[in-house]
């Protein structure tokens, strides 16, 4: 007889966006950038964001958000992306990144996605893009992750 209870259950994408949706916990970089999950598909290694973009917070002097928060963001999607992935078991801190930018971002929505191109037992590959509320391109990231389980994350 198998010991049912020592394999954890499968989370469905639903349980998941729940499990984001409900936190109380939600890191400080994250209510910075203003992060809501959209959607989760784990099919698809990907996940459908929301920032908030705060004028008094993320602008620069020529009223745009500035590019490091940009790049915030793009890490953010990615790196839920990697958790999605992994099944809720693992996190997946950044190696590298590559950032592109298309248009400058202005204060208000701002639409994340994230994926995982392929995800390895030392290495997690990486995409992400940016869109305005008009649904044109912000910005697009590449990178590189190291898959890490919750139980050895410190």
């Amino acid at each position: 007889m198998t010991d049912v209870a020592s394999e954890p259950e499968a989370l469905t994408d639903e349980a998941i966006l729940a499990r984001f949706l409900r936190t109380k916990n939600q890191p400080t970089g994250s209510q910075t950038l203003g992060f809501r999950m959209v959607s989760v598909s784990q099919a698809d290694k990907s996940v459908e964001v929301e920032f908030d973009a705060k004028a008094e917070l993320l602008l620069n002097p020529m009223k745009q958000i500035q590019g490091g928060y940009l790049c915030a963001m793009l890490d953010e999607a990615m790196s839920v992306a990697c958790m999605v992935a992994s099944g809720m078991t693992a996190v997946a801190p950044t190696l590298e990144m590559k950032t592109t930018f298309f248009r400058p971002g202005q204060p208000g929505k701002i639409r994340g996605v994230g994926k995982v191109v392929k995800w390895g037992r030392q290495v997690a590959f990486t995409e992400g893009e940016l869109f305005d509320p008009e649904g044109r391109t912000l910005a697009k990231a590449t990178g590189t992750a190291i898959p890490t389980p919750f139980a050895r994350y410190k």
